[in-house]
């Protein structure tokens, strides 16, 4: 259920991209108005993602998943007014229900998973996006394309709100959660089996008889956590530019109907999904045998938004085809490895106690690009002398950012370090 949650998260994401070029079409608007309504989105996605983490130590994660989902379905339905405030409306919305969605879902995830197996889980959180992206971009395309753009909103409505009614039936909260799940971690392990939640025990409490949490403002601050945000911050650069501009980039730059573009971003969202499911795994093989090494956690997340902004540095400059797609496909995909690992690392570090509130703040902060990356596009295009210089400016910015990201996301996390010090689960 939660990465049928994040197949549906990110199809909603990826619909106005997939209906960009009929949408602008049809209301006569420019890219910049286009990449105002794309940013929209992410107005206040950062501020609820961080107002939700807080209010998670009192809230059961299964209540929160189950009304961001509601709100999803709802937000689809300003769109089919068509209209320029419409959109806005709708988008502002969707993205005040979906900021919380990651870490929230990450969080229930994570109530189920004992520290050392939660790589996996993660990825498939992860990639759950990446699926609901490959997915859902034919699916959508051939809406959009044979009955009109305002039918894959309609679309989504639908799968939203039989989401809810599913995990109003079988949704349940973990053992691993708050105060259990720091208990958990030693029971696990000593006896072998899931701890039982002991009765009134919430996601914000103290364990019982045990020190009390450090603040949340120490825990920010950490090496690793700082390293985690800027690689979430690197990765959600490349990700809301990917979501508002590649359909249309593959469209009006590169020459392709869109079919062919949606089977293009599938391909691309397909492997994504490949390394999540490989690299994730590889780490948490590392740790289970006892050698996680000062590189493998911020190594491998740095490398992925570094690669990603390599290839984006590069595309600009690629003339053949398959290179192209080459250089689209590592551009795109490579950053998604962040997602899951940077998470790994905060839970790490961080005690259970406080996890659903740091996850919170990480969210918010890692999720900033979407604010003005897709406006700053718009703008960008609209402004130069061409619309292939404006994407060639968009493009080395962004990878200068992502470097700069990667490379202090490598340098910075060190969760054995940090976890002895703030009294993580290590």
């Amino acid at each position: 259920m939660v990465v049928a949650f994040m197949m549906i998260n990110y199809a909603d994401k990826s619909v106005l991209g997939l209906a960009a070029v009929p949408l602008m079409d049809e209301l006569g608007i420019d890219k910049s108005t286009y990449g105002l309504i794309s940013s929209a989105f992410y107005a206040l996605f950062s501020v609820s993602g961080l107002v939700v983490g807080l209010l998670s130590a009192r809230w059961s994660t299964r209540t929160l998943l189950l009304v961001m989902a509601a709100l999803w379905a709802v937000a689809q339905l300003p769109a089919l007014a068509a209209s320029v405030p419409a959109l806005i409306a709708a988008r502002l919305l969707l993205g005040a229900a979906e900021g919380p969605a990651a870490s929230m879902s990450m969080h229930a995830l994570y109530a189920w998973f004992p520290p050392g197996r939660r790589g996996m889980p993660s990825a498939l959180q992860i990639g759950g996006a990446a699926l609901g992206t490959a997915v859902s971009a034919p699916l959508l395309t051939w809406l959009i394309v044979n009955l009109g753009w305002r039918s894959a909103f309609i679309a989504l409505a639908i799968t939203s709100a039989t989401w809810c009614l599913v995990w109003y039936a079988v949704g349940k909260d973990g053992p691993y959660g708050g105060a259990a799940g720091a208990a958990g971690a030693v029971g696990e392990a000593d006896a072998g089996s899931p701890p039982a939640r002991k009765a009134g025990a919430r996601d914000g409490a103290p364990p019982a008889g045990g020190a009390p949490a450090p603040p949340l403002s120490r825990l920010l601050l950490s090496g690793t956590v700082v390293g985690g945000v800027l690689s979430a911050f690197g990765s959600h650069w490349a990700l809301a530019m990917s979501s508002a501009w590649l359909p249309v980039y593959l469209q009006t730059q590169l020459g392709m109907a869109a079919t062919s573009a949606s089977v293009t971003i599938s391909a691309v969202s397909a492997f994504s999904l490949v390394l999540l499911l490989t690299v994730p795994a590889f780490v948490d093989r590392r740790k289970r045998r006892g050698r996680p090494g000062r590189a493998i956690d911020g190594f491998a997340q740095g490398l992925a938004v570094l690669v990603s902004g390599a290839a984006l540095a590069l595309l600009p400059f690629a003339e053949q085809r398959p290179l192209q797609l080459v250089l689209v496909a590592l551009a795109f995909a490579c950053h998604a490895v962040a997602l899951p690992l940077h998470y790994v690392t905060t839970a790490a570090v961080v005690p259970a106690a406080r996890r659903g509130a740091v996850f919170g703040v990480v969210a918010a902060t890692g999720t900033l690009p979407g604010m003005f990356v897709p406006y700053l596009t718009g703008r960008l295009v609209d402004g130069a002398a061409s619309e292939a210089t404006g994407y060639s400016i968009a493009f080395l910015l962004s990878a200068v950012v992502m470097a700069v990201c990667g490379a202090v996301a490598m340098a910075a996390i060190r969760p054995q370090r940090d976890a002895r010090a703030l009294g993580g689960e290590g």
